[in-house]
């Protein structure tokens, strides 16, 4: 069968499946390892591995991971944190524990009860708890940062926004929906590596998507095809279910870092002009799109552990990225060469250029509410970790270097330090 799946609205959507980190040098053009089969023989197995993963899903055979096989202390620990989800210094990292590596379906099943979404789309809860599984099983447990730990602790921080008052006195049900559903499914299927490696090595989702926004795309793709798979909207109208996948898909491109400029720049000129309509189905969703780009990088603003454990998370799949370009003789992508890049630098960078101009039009958005003025505190205090840690760094290589002198390098990293 087709990898794919063609709805009534004309779309292609990407099946469920997943093509392990570990696996790239038999999805990659064939130039990398001649050795391996043609492209045909790999999109006949990724196709039947997709359709016997859904179907299993859909006869409910549910796998063994995602059962709740825990005693009465953990899920009673685990409710308790559930009351306090709301709570900025929230810890996915325990929540997952606690509940078994179901992070994510438990907490998407509790905040959609607790938004009243199950009532209010007359949802079935056998056939949401199964699309739930789906999702979270679609994440690659091997990353360790882009997996569905990350999509639980986006969607939490998704919920935070979501209550904050300049926001949730407009919110229809269907807004909520799609904040949370898109903040659950925004990475899914990530490959671990970024869309510049899939360009240069001729990945076939490149190709699919023609270099743009090529694992927001497939992550939207996919996530219609687990929707239309699972049956989870079959009952409402066609028109509904069409402008909600429509919908996810824009809320999902907007996660797109490279698009971070344009967003700001319309965001800058709503709030200059003060010209944000929130009566607006269109102001909202933009606003909506807006929370989930500041839910998708809200890492640098946790309490310093939790942030640093991010930090280090990401670093990590950076260098291993770095690790397979080595590998390949390929050139080594930027923030992935671990001799060259530290994760205080890569940090210090991220906050500044990335993070700050966001979380500051986001504060001023809200009306610098208890929550904004929390992250921003937590940003300020853990880049001036980072950048500690980093002059540590730089003493310790210069205190090594026999000859007294700082490498080309070191200066450089310097130099960008003291650039305001």
């Amino acid at each position: 069968g087709d990898a794919r799946v063609r709805g009534q609205t004309g779309v292609v959507s990407e099946r469920r499946g997943s093509y392990p980190f570990i696996d790239f040098r038999l999805l990659n053009n064939t130039t990398l390892s001649g050795e391996i089969g043609t492209k045909k023989k790999v999109k006949r197995l990724l196709s039947f591995q997709r359709y016997f993963h859904a179907s299993r899903l859909l006869r409910g055979i549910v796998p063994q991971a995602s059962l709740y096989l825990l005693d009465e202390d953990y899920l009673g620990q685990a409710r308790h944190m559930l009351s306090k989800v709301g709570m900025w210094d929230f810890d996915i990292f325990l929540f997952d524990r606690l509940t078994n590596g179901n992070s994510l379906v438990t907490l998407l099943c509790h905040l959609f009860n607790v938004h009243g979404l199950i009532h209010h789309f007359q949802l079935d809860m056998v056939t949401l708890h199964r699309f739930f599984v789906m999702v979270q099983e679609d994440y690659h447990s091997q990353n360790p940062y882009h997996n569905a730990v990350h999509a639980a602790d986006v969607t939490q921080a998704m919920h935070c926004y979501l209550r904050e008052p300049k926001l949730a006195n407009f919110l229809t049900p269907s807004d909520i929906m799609l904040g949370l559903l898109a903040a659950a499914a925004h990475d899914v299927d990530h490959p671990g590596v970024n869309q510049p490696f899939l360009i240069k090595t001729k990945h076939h989702l490149a190709s699919l998507y023609q270099n743009v926004s090529v694992l927001e795309n497939h992550h939207w793709r996919s996530t219609i095809g687990m929707l239309r798979e699972s049956r989870l909207l079959a009952h409402l109208p066609k028109e509904v279910t069409q402008d909600i996948e429509q919908q996810l898909g824009s809320l999902i491109l907007a996660t797109d870092i490279n698009r971070q400029n344009e967003f700001l720049i319309r965001l800058k000129s709503h709030l200059d002009n003060q010209d944000l309509r929130l009566e607006d189905a269109q102001d909202r969703h933009f606003m909506l799109q807006i929370a989930l780009k500041c839910a998708d990088i809200c890492n640098p603003c946790r309490v310093w552990d939790l942030s640093k454990q991010w930090s280090e998370r990401v670093c990590e799949e950076f260098y291993r990225q770095g690790d397979l370009e080595q590998k390949f003789e390929l050139e080594i992508s930027p923030l992935c060469n671990q001799q060259k890049d530290s994760v205080p630098s890569i940090q210090i960078g991220f906050m500044t250029y990335i993070v700050e101009p966001l979380f500051e039009r986001w504060a001023q958005f809200t009306g610098n509410t208890p929550l904004s003025e929390n992250m921003l505190n937590h940003l300020r205090r853990n880049k001036a970790k980072w950048r500690s840690l980093l002059h540590k760094q730089h003493s310790s290589s210069r205190s090594n270097d026999h000859s007294g002198q700082v490498t080309g390098s070191q200066e450089q990293t310097l130099n960008e330090e003291e650039t305001p």
